[in-house]
């Protein structure tokens, strides 16, 4: 029997569907049966749904993934795999799921489940530094921006704003210090793409930061990460001690003459703190509340010196543009949005998890072909995009591109991307109450119309789904909506209605039926909905008086039961444990 390498994933997915306990029963296994395989870790493929996943190599590098690996599925692998050399097929990766990958174009996450992402030697064989090493001791600051520029990045923390632009600002700025700063504060409901980088393949960001630091002129990077990712941040930091000691990072690297360094810093999880004037001021020790633009971080940033703030993905782009050429990456995607984005697909969706796609694609392609469609078969409604600060694009507008121009007109936005994928079962009304909830948790305070603002809202989404809505309310959320996006300092008020904007612009229906009907056609709203029981196809099985946990339900055996409305919590077990659809939910 040859040396097997054994390596498992170990991202937070992993880790929380098992790993760890998949990884103790490897080495049970290999000192018990005295085996001769190496045991790996490495960072998250992207495919979660598929956690724990296993990769067995081969001394000629044949591979064979396993997926959802538990304990009873390590003991077949060993022995089958390990001992018997003949792979378990059924335990292995389907050709459907591995197209989740194959549809997919890596630029961001061609590293990410593939490298150690705690060995720099691992980065360094496939290519890692190489980019950074030619920049800092051959490039001029002009012609790394140049090369930005050509390849078209745009800011992937949600603007899009173009980062040649950026940077050749904050290189022009006069003054001799300036800071380079990576925005890691990653808050969006259902957005882990930044975590997945910073755990998976942390030296690409830092690359990134040097080719960057390089343009600007900067000696001294931050990365601010939130403190609730405390794995990406052990990662980033075993990663920048090994760049330091290997000359990467510090005094002249690369033995050139330029310096640079980086540090992390952890932040209190304040959503706030992802505007860039807010994190300056959490950076330096004040409460994270955004200040008035002009002056922009490039002129006037951290420690009123000139700063560029890109976000982790941004970064992260940077070493393949520079070993592939700029051209090589504008190649990519459209005419109006260059290279590859990066997106989190969570929700209702069948296969959830990391994918990346050169934009142009539609979103039909991404939740269909890649994700898989819709969990157990039921309809696709609508996409959230953008988190809290994005819209709901419906079903019908399926076939929209996935490009900055084409998503904004939909009324939703890039955002970061998180995509969180509805079906219908979700009620579009209490989904804008959901995020109007997070924003006026999430507000500073600073701005009246962004702290009462958010408030008035939420009181008005919350009453129409308890069932007590009224005439007016609906154009008075539109009122509020435009009023809070006029009156708002930053990006967090003036993008707060849009959840709202966009549900009303799509669903207005919805919104109508609660108000005046009193109905809740997602049967989501409890105060909505009622159950009762069909005389016609209820058998008296009592299968639901018995799943009733507050006995609600009277009926004897073989005969007819019914519901009192009364005692009824509506929490559905009914319905969910009757055989015969005799449960009416109304």
């Amino acid at each position: 029997m040859g040396a097997y390498r054994v390596i498992i994933g170990q991202g937070s997915c992993g880790i929380a569907a098992g790993a760890a306990k998949a990884e103790a029963a490897f080495l049970k296994a290999k000192a018990e049966k005295n085996l001769d395989f190496s045991l790996e870790k490495t960072g998250c493929i992207g495919a979660c749904f598929l956690e724990p996943i296993v990769d067995v190599i081969d001394e000629q590098g044949v591979k064979t993934t396993y997926v959802q690996v538990d304990e009873a599925a390590v003991d077949k692998i060993v022995q089958e795999h390990l001992v018997g050399n003949q792979a378990v097929s059924e335990l292995a990766m389907s050709d459907e799921n591995q197209k989740m990958l194959d549809r997919q174009t890596r630029v961001v996450l061609q590293n990410c489940g593939k490298i150690d992402p705690e060995s720099i030697e691992d980065y360094e064989r496939v290519q890692g530094y190489t980019s950074a090493r030619q920049v800092v001791t051959e490039l001029s600051p002009e012609e790394i921006i140049d090369t930005v520029k050509v390849a078209g990045l745009a800011g992937r923390g949600g603007a899009g704003f173009p980062t040649w632009f950026k940077w050749n600002e904050a290189k022009k700025a006069p003054g001799n210090e300036k800071y380079l700063v990576c925005n890691a504060d990653e808050g969006d409901p259902g957005a882990f793409m930044d975590r997945s980088v910073l755990e998976s393949d942390p030296h690409a960001l830092i690359e990134g930061m040097i080719i960057a630091a390089k343009a600007i002129g900067a000696r001294q990077g931050i990365v601010y990460v939130r403190a609730e990712y405390p794995l990406a941040i052990l990662r980033l930091e075993k990663a920048i001690g090994q760049a330091r000691d290997k000359g990467y990072l510090g005094e002249h690297i690369f033995g050139s003459d330029f310096s640079f360094d980086l540090r992390i810093k952890a932040g209190a999880g304040a959503f706030v703190c992802g505007e860039e004037t807010a994190l300056i001021a959490s950076l330096e020790g004040e409460r994270g509340m955004p200040r008035l633009k002009p002056p922009f971080p490039a002129q006037k940033g951290y420690w009123a010196k000139p700063t560029n703030i890109n976000n982790v993905e941004t970064y992260a782009n940077v070493p393949w543009i520079f070993r592939n050429s700029g051209e090589a990456y504008g190649a990519l995607g459209n005419e109006n949005s260059k290279g590859t984005k990066v997106f989190a697909l969570t929700g209702k969706i069948a296969k959830g998890g990391l994918v990346e796609i050169p934009m142009g694609l539609t979103l039909k392609e991404v939740i269909y072909d890649i994700g898989g469609g819709i969990k157990d078969g039921k309809a696709f409604k609508a996409v959230q995009m953008g988190g809290p600060s994005g819209g709901c694009v419906p079903a019908d507008l399926a076939d929209t591109v996935i490009d900055y121009p084409s998503i904004t007109k939909t009324g939703a936005i890039m955002g970061s991307g998180g995509m969180v994928v509805m079906d219908e079962t979700t009620c579009m009304v209490d989904m804008a109450r959901f995020f109007l909830d997070f924003t006026r948790k999430e507000s500073c305070g600073k701005c009246n119309y962004c702290r009462i603002g958010t408030m008035r809202m939420l009181e008005i989404l919350t009453r129409i789904t308890e069932g007590e809505g009224r005439d007016g309310d609906i154009e008075l959320l539109e009122e509020l909506c435009e009023k809070v996006k006029e009156g708002s300092l930053c990006g967090l008020g003036q993008t707060a209605p849009n959840p709202v904007l966009t549900t009303l612009r799509y669903f207005r229906n919805e919104y109508e039926d609660h108000i005046y009907k009193k109905k809740c056609t997602a049967h989501s709203c409890k105060s909505l909905v009622t159950y009762s029981i069909d005389a016609e196809k209820c058998v008296g099985c009592t299968r639901c008086a018995r799943n009733c946990p507050v006995e609600a339900i009277d009926g004897a055996p073989k005969k007819l039961h019914t519901i009192d409305p009364a005692k009824c919590i509506k929490c559905g077990k009914c319905a969910d444990n009757c055989k015969f659809d005799a449960v009416i939910v109304d």
